[in-house]
């Protein structure tokens, strides 16, 4: 991540500024690279880690917020901050744009960095306990990623 995280008080007051609406939402740079350029020295390595596949989990999981909450910091407010609101973060309704994941907030998992869909295999969780998932994700009405496996 750039800038890394420091400490466990700059974590907590990240959570804080998210439950009391400071922070408006999460977002994932998804920089994943290749095992051999992270494999280099810290000041050498491009920063950067898997985002994507386990950013539901961790904020479902690790934010002590309502599921409606979390899916707002990282669906509709990303959006609309982003400018892509006419595309994104739109409400699943007949004549709205098919961009959309499915979630299960009750499904636990254990990340493995070798069954995720992304072809990096960076990430810090590898071997942790989360709870959340994304099922499937669809882009313009057709599945990119169905129960963790890449259909491109």
């Amino acid at each position: 991540m750039n800038p890394p995280l420091r400490t466990m008080a700059d974590i907590e007051a990240l959570k804080i500024g998210l439950r009391d609406g400071t922070i408006d939402a999460i977002a994932t740079d998804h920089a994943p690279h290749a095992d051999h350029l992270k494999e280099q020295p810290l000041d050498a390595a491009p920063p950067g880690m898997l985002g994507l596949e386990t950013a539901f989990a961790l904020a479902n999981g690790e934010l002590g917020m309502d599921l409606q909450s979390v899916l707002a910091c990282l669906s509709w407010k990303p959006a609309r901050i982003a400018g892509i609101s006419e595309r994104h973060g739109r409400p699943v309704a007949v004549g709205e744009p098919a961009n959309l994941a499915v979630v299960d907030p009750g499904a636990s998992w254990v990340v493995d960095r070798m069954s995720m869909a992304s072809k990096s295999r960076n990430t810090p969780y590898h071997g942790r306990s989360v709870n959340g998932r994304v099922r499937h994700t669809i882009l313009d009405g057709r599945a990119v990623v169905i129960d963790g496996v890449a259909q491109r």
